[in-house]
C-alpha cells in the first residue's frame, strides 16, 4: 500500500511505458546476432506503435536500407586499386636522384591522373605517352675546347614519331638552342615555353681544366637531370611537342650546332644589355591595366616568385647543413673508430668499434636525406622559380606590345594630322606620300594589336 501511496498521478504512465519499453533493447541485438531477418509482429510488443506500422514493415521490408547497401559496394574500381599489391597510383615512391620524372602510368591506372589535355588528346586519338632520359654524360675534348655530350634516348608509341625507341647525343648548347628557337616562335603569342637549365661558368670551368672530383661530379649529375626534367616539360606541351625543331631534336642524329649561346661571346654580352634595358623600361612604362584578370594574376604571380625564391633559399640552405651534418658524421665516426683501435681495454675498444658503425650508419642517412632534399624538393622548387619567371616573361612581353600600340597609334595620328595639312594646303605630290605611310602604319597597329588580343 506504500508502494501504491509514492506512485505518481496518472499523468506519469507514460514514463512507466518507457522504464518498460527498456527490453525493447535486447530484442534487436538477438535478431541481430540470429540473422538479418526482417521484422515480424511477434517480435514487437503491444505498447509499440500498433500493427498497423507492423504490417507496413512487413509488406515492403527491403525499403529500409536498400540505397544504403547499394552506394556503399566493397567492390568498387577505388578499392581494388588501393587494396593492390603494387604502388598506390596516388602516392609515388621516392626514387633515386637519376629518376626524378615519374613514368607514364599505365592504362588501368590513367583515370586516376587524366588531366584536361590528356582527354583533349584521347578525343583526337593520340594519347600522350612519352618518356625522355638524359643518360651517359662524357666529356669530349680537352682543355677549355671540352664540353659536355649527353645521351638522350626518347621511348613513345605516338605516331608522329618514325620509331618507338630512339637516341641521340646532344651538347649542352644544343638545348639552349632549342630553348631560344622556341621562344622567339611561341612567346609573343602567349605561350609560356619552360626554361632550360641556366648556364655555370665556374661550375663547367672546373669540369674542363679539373680533374674529377666529387664536387665536378656533383655539378655534371645536377645538370642531367636538370636537362632531363627540361624535356619532359617540353613534350608535355600539346604544341611544342609537334614542333619541327623539337622534333629534330630528339631524332635527327646530325643537328646544326647552335649559336648565340655561350655566355663569354659578343652574343652573351648583347643578351645582358638587352636585359638590363627590358628592366628599365619595365620600371618607365606604365601600363594602364584595363582587364581585371590580367592584373590580378600578375599581382599573384609577383607574390608567388617572392615567395618561392624565399622558400626555395630556405630549403637549399637546408640542403647544405645537412650535408656538413653529414661531413661532421663521418669525421666523428672516424675518429671513434681510430680510438677504438688504439685503446687498450677490451670492452672500451669494442665499444667504441660499434660506436664508430653506428655512427657511419647515420652518416649514410644522413647523406641520403641530403640527395633527396635536393632532387626532390630544392630542385623542383627550383623549376618552379624559372617557369614563374617565363610566365612573367609572357606578361612583359604583352606589355611591350602595348607599349609598342601606344607608339603605332601616336605615329597614326601624326601621319593623319599631316595628311590634313597637306590637304588644307593643297599640295597633291607630298598628299600621295601621306596616304601610302598611313596604309603602311595601319596594318601594323593592327597586328598590334590582335597581339595583345591573343597573349
Amino acid at each position: 500500500m506504500s508502494d501504491r501511496a509514492r506512485d505518481p498521478p496518472p499523468e506519469r504512465t507514460d514514463f512507466e511505458e518507457l522504464e518498460d519499453a527498456d527490453d525493447l533493447f535486447p530484442e534487436p541485438a538477438a535478431t541481430e546476432e540470429s540473422g538479418p531477418a526482417s521484422l515480424t509482429a511477434e517480435d514487437i510488443s503491444t505498447n509499440s506503435n500498433g500493427p498497423k506500422q507492423d504490417s507496413q514493415f512487413d509488406e515492403d521490408p527491403e525499403d529500409l536500407f536498400a540505397e544504403a547497401t547499394e552506394e556503399v559496394s566493397l567492390d568498387s574500381p577505388e578499392r581494388d586499386v588501393l587494396l593492390s599489391d603494387g604502388p598506390s597510383p596516388a602516392i609515388t615512391p621516392i626514387t633515386p636522384p637519376t629518376s626524378v620524372i615519374t613514368p607514364c602510368l599505365g592504362h588501368d591506372d590513367m583515370f586516376t591522373h587524366s588531366s584536361f589535355d590528356e582527354i583533349e588528346e584521347e578525343e583526337g586519338g593520340d594519347l600522350f605517352d612519352m618518356h625522355i632520359a638524359v643518360s651517359d654524360p662524357e666529356k669530349v675534348g680537352d682543355g677549355m675546347n671540352a664540353y659536355m655530350a649527353y645521351k638522350v634516348t626518347t621511348k613513345t608509341p605516338m605516331s608522329m614519331f618514325k620509331r618507338g625507341e630512339f637516341s641521340v647525343k646532344r651538347r649542352f648548347s644544343d638545348f639552349l638552342g632549342l630553348h631560344s628557337k622556341l621562344a622567339s616562335k611561341y612567346l609573343h603569342i602567349g605561350y609560356i615555353v619552360p626554361p632550360a637549365p641556366e648556364k655555370s661558368i665556374v661550375g663547367m670551368t672546373k669540369v674542363k681544366v679539373g680533374k674529377e672530383d666529387q664536387s665536378s661530379n656533383e655539378f655534371v649529375e645536377k645538370r642531367r637531370s636538370a636537362l632531363e626534367r627540361y624535356l619532359m616539360r617540353t613534350v608535355k606541351h600539346p604544341v611544342l611537342r609537334k614542333d619541327p625543331d623539337v622534333m629534330q631534336f630528339l631524332e635527327s642524329s646530325d643537328l646544326p650546332r647552335a649559336v648565340n649561346t655561350q655566355a663569354l661571346s659578343s652574343a652573351g654580352l648583347l643578351r645582358m644589355v638587352n636585359k638590363a634595358a627590358d628592366a628599365v623600361n619595365k620600371m618607365t612604362i606604365k601600363m594602364n591595366e584595363s582587364d581585371a584578370w590580367f592584373e590580378e594574376k600578375q599581382q599573384h604571380f609577383e607574390n608567388l616568385d617572392v615567395q618561392l625564391r624565399k622558400l626555395h633559399a630556405s630549403v637549399e640552405s637546408l640542403v647544405c647543413h645537412r650535408k656538413e651534418l653529414s661531413v661532421n658524421t663521418a669525421q666523428f665516426a672516424k675518429s671513434a673508430a681510430m680510438l677504438g683501435n688504439s685503446e687498450d681495454h677490451t670492452a672500451l675498444s669494442r665499444a667504441l668499434s660499434q660506436l664508430a658503425e653506428v655512427e657511419e650508419k647515420i652518416d649514410q642517412l644522413h647523406q641520403d636525406q641530403a640527395n633527396a632534399d635536393f632532387y626532390l624538393f630544392s630542385e623542383l622548387l627550383g623549376d618552379y622559380v624559372r617557369l614563374i619567371t617565363a610566365v612573367k616573361g609572357v606578361f612583359d612581353h604583352r606589355m611591350k606590345t602595348w607599349q609598342k600600340w601606344q607608339d603605332s597609334q601616336m605615329l597614326l595620328q601624326k601621319k593623319r594630322e599631316a595628311e590634313a595639312k597637306l590637304q588644307f594646303t593643297n599640295k597633291p605630290d607630298k598628299l600621295q606620300q601621306a596616304k601610302d605611310e598611313i596604309k603602311e602604319v595601319s596594318p601594323r597597329l593592327s597586328d598590334t594589336w590582335t597581339q595583345i588580343v591573343f597573349i
